[in-house]
């Protein structure tokens, strides 16, 4: 797999990406040819899934090193790099690499290795959580809207790692060779003047061979509209996906909050048992049911404990949410171990040469 474009390898050389302090630091270690041997030690402080390792890793065979005269001297082979493997799950404070090799060669480096373990990290740590909620149940990872665009492709890489079944846009699944999947948006029921039986027949006629999974929330009337949409499209649907809004009360449970019952409020376990009841009733068995909508780790155990008869979560911006911040430290110069006060050298029995 390759992480990296020759654009961002020549300005990460350069060191366009790095706080200052570390590319200053490169030019005095250079310029006093300082070239002693370091062990730098990579940790963050909660229980994680460790994510971002093999994209360090072409991050430094790419990029350690120096400018000479305008020409790149590669010192990748002069330092010894050892990790935990993407996917391993760690202790807070447990070191999750050692770069070992002079400090001029990868100093300027500091802040995008960093970045890179921080960011995957996070995403892979909140989709494990997520994974294991749901179950056997399958996750679409919904999050292409609630961030950067660029960030894509290494989330998606981050969530697939950490096991969900699909992503939402190609970019998500760029780097493990997945194909964006979903649904109708509720834009495109819009335009066919709120129709959804309209829109599911326009998108199974110019997507016969995409499984067809329509929104069935648009007229808040989640049972009426998804024994219509079945009856219109039959074996064509594949599923219905509720996506009602966390400040509306569906049509169908309407009732039971008139009386007092509470949280029946946007897509809840009360609503989907109605619908999957509505539609095997009808004959319609077979058709999936997917729910999104503010779905967190802690929600989806609470409709797995009602056994909600969900086949599949759409999640969102409760994978970004949160931090795993890394930091490194020189805890060794040469032989002898050298850290700041509160740091010290941590050998790890999981660690292991990766480069």
């Amino acid at each position: 797999m390759k992480f990296f474009i020759q654009e961002q390898i020549e300005k990460i050389r350069y060191g366009f990406y790095s706080a200052v302090y570390f590319t200053r630091t490169q030019k005095i270690l250079l310029q006093e040819n300082n070239l002693q041997t370091v062990t730098m030690q990579i940790f963050q402080k909660n229980k994680a899934i460790v994510c971002g390792v093999d994209e360090v890793a072409e991050l430094l065979k790419n990029c350690t090193g120096y400018f000479e005269n305008n020409n790149w001297i590669n010192k990748w082979n002069e330092i010894k790099v050892e990790a935990v493997k993407d996917g391993t799950e760690v202790a807070p404070w447990e070191p999750v690499m050692h770069i070992t090799g002079p400090y001029a060669y990868f100093a300027h480096l500091e802040s995008v290795y960093l970045g890179i373990m921080a960011r995957r990290t996070l995403i892979a740590t909140n989709t494990k959580k997520v994974v294991k909620a749901a179950g056997n149940k399958e996750i679409i990872f919904f999050a292409d809207r609630f961030d950067y665009f660029a960030n894509q492709e290494g989330d998606g890489y981050a969530a697939t790692l950490a096991g969900v079944n699909g992503v939402a846009t190609d970019a998500q699944g760029y780097w493990v060779n997945k194909k964006g999947i979903g649904t109708i948006p509720h834009a495109l029921i819009a335009v066919h003047h709120g129709s959804t039986i309209d829109a599911a027949t326009a998108f199974a006629k110019q997507y016969p061979d995409v499984p067809l999974i329509t929104l069935v929330d648009f007229d808040n009337d989640c049972i009426k509209t998804s024994l219509d949409v079945a009856t219109a499209l039959k074996d064509k649907l594949y599923g219905i996906r509720i996506d009602t809004s966390e400040k509306l009360i569906d049509k169908s449970l309407q009732e039971r909050a008139d009386k007092g019952e509470k949280n029946l409020n946007g897509v809840n376990p009360a609503l989907i048992k109605n619908v999957r009841e509505a539609l095997d009733n009808n004959g319609f068995n077979n058709v999936k049911i997917i729910v999104s909508g503010g779905f967190t780790a802690e929600k989806i155990e609470t409709f797995e404990k009602e056994s909600t008869p969900v086949d599949m979560y759409g999640v969102g911006s409760a994978l970004l949410k949160g931090n795993n911040d890394y930091t490194a430290d020189i805890v060794k110069v040469g032989d002898k171990e050298i850290a700041k006060v509160g740091r010290q050298f941590k050998p790890s029995k999981i660690l292991q040469v990766i480069a």
